[in-house]
């Protein structure tokens, strides 16, 4: 089988959905799975209304109006019969949402969060499966949480994969089939989901399961480039990575690709391809065994929002292995993500995601023992393959606050 990914942009509005189509119609759809994120901005749009509940702000019904807007404006263009059976799976699934909104009793934040975002993806697979089977493909709608099972991990679950690659076996391989990214669900079959842009992921574990022939990648770019263009005037085209640089990348923080999507696809040697969904005769990147980079170039990654901590001891005492010890532990308990560590005989320094918004506390379990200062809102650039032009670069656009280099690779954190 193939396997084909679809992200929010590539089903941002009805011409986006219409362009789906005529990719599937250019490539063959034959034996092929289809994984599709929310559309557009709907995941933002969905964590706007988990806060609202949460907090139970006053404009939780005008947050919930603008997400049935949205979709209602891209059924409207798509079909020209308002009686198909389309209309009410979507009031369906709004239905679901609302019944949730009042039954649940769960004060769980991440939970909450697990069970009303993955909508998002529910809504866009069930119109874009309507909008293929009314243009002659015929295609069957699969719900993801009946495939991958994981643990109870809200925002972050972990993938139970004896249990999942058992699941997705019993797929058709001769069948088309369209499915939801980003989504699972736990042994009592609430939903679970795989982390922030996850539908890269999704569609990575269906490959592997389903020992596919490839997996695609479309996006509004023409493949993977050295640097995200919205920052770089300069970025180019790779025209192929390896497993192990993709990798690399993708830890440091590249966004083309889920850092989660690529180890079960290097494990059974499948093919991955970023295409362009405007250019569809391009041939992007290829992700494969071979070559770190062609053409071999620096790559610039950046990561914004970050936060840049400095930890010394009250009694001046040496920053060794038990207080790292510690820190690291605090550090996970609190669910901050470590981007940049550098050490010294009295300090630890730490360039930090707070994805969960749990700085404050994490400040507060260290202030009895340790003495910190921090800087907000800093910019951390990772140059793979860096160069002393590339890195010069860099530090001209703005105040350097740290600075560190390994082989073939510089990080600097900026203010």
């Amino acid at each position: 089988m193939k396997i084909f990914k679809f992200g929010g942009a590539s089903v941002k509005d009805a011409e986006s959905v219409k362009n789906v189509l005529r990719v599937l119609q250019h490539e063959g759809f034959k034996n092929t799975l289809i994984v599709i994120s929310a559309m557009g901005k709907m995941t933002n749009a969905f964590e706007k209304i988990t806060d609202s509940y949460f907090h139970k702000t006053a404009d939780l019904p005008q947050k919930i109006e603008f997400v049935s807007d949205y979709h209602s404006k891209i059924l409207n263009e798509l079909f020209e019969e308002k009686s198909h059976p389309i209309f009410i799976e979507v009031e369906i699934l709004f239905g679901q949402l609302s019944g949730f909104l009042i039954q649940n009793k769960s004060t769980d934040y991440n939970f909450i969060y697990d069970q009303l975002v993955g909508f998002g993806e529910l809504l866009s697979t069930k119109i874009v499966s309507a909008f293929l089977n009314e243009n002659n493909i015929e295609i069957n709608w699969i719900d993801v949480r009946d495939y991958i099972k994981t643990d109870s991990n809200y925002r972050d679950a972990t993938v139970n994969w004896e249990q999942t690659s058992k699941n997705i076996s019993r797929l058709n391989p001769n069948k088309l089939y369209i499915t939801q990214g980003f989504l699972g669900s736990n042994s009592k079959g609430k939903t679970t989901t795989l982390g922030r842009e996850g539908s890269d992921y999704t569609a990575a574990i269906f490959a592997y399961c389903l020992n596919a022939e490839s997996l695609t990648i479309w996006k509004d770019v023409e493949g993977v480039l050295n640097a995200d263009p919205r920052y770089f005037s300069t970025a180019k085209l790779l025209q192929q990575i390896s497993y192990h640089e993709a990798i690399e990348m993708a830890f440091y923080g590249a966004s083309v690709i889920h850092p989660k999507t690529l180890k079960p696809l290097e494990n059974k040697n499948i093919p991955l391809y970023v295409r362009s969904f405007y250019t569809v005769e391009n041939k992007g990147t290829t992700v494969v065994k071979g070559h770190d980079l062609v053409p071999e170039t620096p790559c610039f990654i950046l990561k914004q929002n970050q936060i840049l901590v400095s930890i010394s001891a009250l009694d001046f005492s040496f920053m060794v292995e038990n207080n790292l010890s510690e820190l690291f532990k605090i550090l996970h308990n609190n669910k901050l993500k470590v981007n940049l560590i550098q050490n010294s005989a009295l300090s630890f320094s730490v360039c930090i995601e707070d994805k969960f918004n749990n700085f404050k506390q994490f400040l507060m379990d260290l202030e009895l023992k340790y003495q910190l200062s921090y800087v907000e809102n800093v910019s951390l650039y990772t140059i793979r393959h860096a160069t002393k032009i590339a890195v010069s670069e860099i530090e001209q656009k703005g105040k350097v606050l740290l600075k560190q280099a390994t082989k073939g690779t510089v990080q600097v954190v900026m203010q």
